[in-house]
């Protein structure tokens, strides 16, 4: 049995995607206008796109789909189509293309939209399987806001003086809490097949069956991953898969990125501002191996993705899977740390509303955590509306990540999103928890 999907009758998904629309815009508006123009136009790592490119980006995917898919229009400026397609050029090119200037690039977005949410207010939410329940509407919310997702690691990754600004998570007494929870074996239901908005690889609900494993409470701390450090995690060859020590000793990493041992501390550079790193908040911006190590080094191992999602979505004592660990209400500040209103995790044992039944906690907002498990498609997978969005990356190449991190929002975070990335990858915003066989 599956959790009821949100509210489809027309005008609540009207007004739901016109806020979706609004708080992406409004977010791209903060995290591009708060840098000057050389800012804007400068790859500030190769990982990353010039920010002028994800605003263009953003806006010309918003006409692709609303405009010309839903509507049936012309195109806008057709020319421009193949320098803003993600798999045509590569991030490290794209400085070196004739991208649009940052005011044109605003000008163009914002033409899009006055003229998308005319196609909003015209549009009869059934019919076709972009329109149905308003899903092309809530795809481009979601895109725009993963978009400024990165956006929001290029702040991170960028050098200078802070641009950004946010109040810190409230502060949390340190957690005291059993420091892991066991799952019961059994069956459950993974992914979904009711959840309007809900992308392709998150398609259909399924029946999967878990023995019963133990789950840290909390993600892991900066605090215990120095610990792992201290211990000469780094040093000792038997804790890394032979991928994660090659790579590891061929890059000369010996912390997690952002971080630097000073006068007998460590520090970090976050956004700008260096600081003692906060021990009592979830470890970030660590590789899949990292995580893998320190599991490893710990005598456990990481999570799969199918042990994190029954940790998140089972209810026992209901006998269903839910869309969030607390039930299936959407998120308030209370349940989680999303949509970049703090630039920093919560420390860990925070936010006790959010907890699932079985009392974890964060497993959503906060930080990404990384899975054992390859990015594969769930049994009775079809490819929507693209193929490009989920089949081109499935395989082992890519490691999941699930939950989302502060720097999500809720319109592209639920109990059934899954993330995935190379495991090499350390500037994403990705933390972990560990697991172990339920085996006292």
């Amino acid at each position: 049995m599956t959790a009821p999907a949100s509210p489809t009758d027309p005008e609540s998904l009207r007004e739901r995607a016109l806020d979706a629309l609004t708080t992406a815009r409004d977010r791209t508006a903060l995290l591009t206008s708060c840098v000057e123009e050389p800012e804007l136009t400068a790859q500030h790592s190769p990982l990353m796109s010039p920010l002028v490119w994800d605003l263009a980006h953003i806006g010309n995917q918003e006409e692709l789909w609303l405009l010309r898919a839903v509507a049936g229009r012309d195109a806008m400026r057709p020319e421009i189509d193949g320098l803003y397609d993600a798999f045509e050029h590569p991030r490290s090119e794209r400085p070196s293309l004739p991208l649009l200037p940052p005011a044109e690039a605003r000008q163009y977005a914002a033409e899009v939209r006055g003229r998308a949410l005319d196609v909003l207010e015209s549009t009869a939410f059934r019919g076709t399987p972009l329109t149905e329940a308003g899903f092309a509407f809530g795809m481009i919310a979601q895109h725009e806001q993963q978009h400024d997702e990165t956006m929001l690691i290029t702040h991170q990754l960028r050098k200078g003086p802070a641009a950004l600004t946010a109040p810190d998570p409230a502060p949390a007494p340190p957690f005291t809490g059993p420091a892991e929870v066991l799952v019961p074996g059994g069956p459950f239901t993974m992914g979904t097949s009711t959840e309007p908005w809900a992308l392709d690889n998150e398609r259909p609900a399924h029946r999967r069956e878990v023995p019963p494993y133990f789950i840290d409470t909390t993600p892991v701390t900066n605090a215990a991953y120095q610990a792992f450090i201290q211990d000469g995690g780094y040093d000792t060859e038997r804790w890394w898969s032979l991928e994660g020590w090659s790579h590891i000793r061929s890059h000369d990493i010996e912390a997690p990125l952002f971080w630097r041992r000073e006068g007998g501390q460590w520090l970090r550079r976050h956004f700008g501002i260096t600081e003692v790193v906060p021990p009592d908040e979830p470890v970030l911006h660590v590789s899949w191996y990292e995580a893998d190590a320190y599991a490893r080094w710990a005598g456990r191992r990481l999570p799969t993705e199918a042990e994190w999602e029954k940790a998140a979505r089972h209810d026992p004592a209901a006998g269903r899977s839910t869309r969030y660990p607390w039930g299936d209400a959407d998120p308030t500040p209370e349940h989680a740390n999303l949509g970049q209103r703090h630039l920093r995790p919560a420390p860990a044992g925070s936010l006790p509303a959010g907890a699932s039944p079985l009392g974890v906690r964060q497993l959503i907002g906060d930080v990404w955590e990384w899975t054992s498990s390859d990015l594969h498609p769930y049994p009775g997978f079809a490819a929507f509306p693209y193929k490009e969005y989920s089949e081109v990356f499935f395989g082992p190449e890519y490691k999941v990540l699930r939950g989302g991190s502060f720097a999500v929002d809720q319109v592209a975070c639920r109990g059934t999103f899954r993330n995935w990335d190379y495991p090499i990858r350390r500037q994403i915003f990705s933390g972990f928890r560990t697991a172990r066989d339920g085996t006292v």
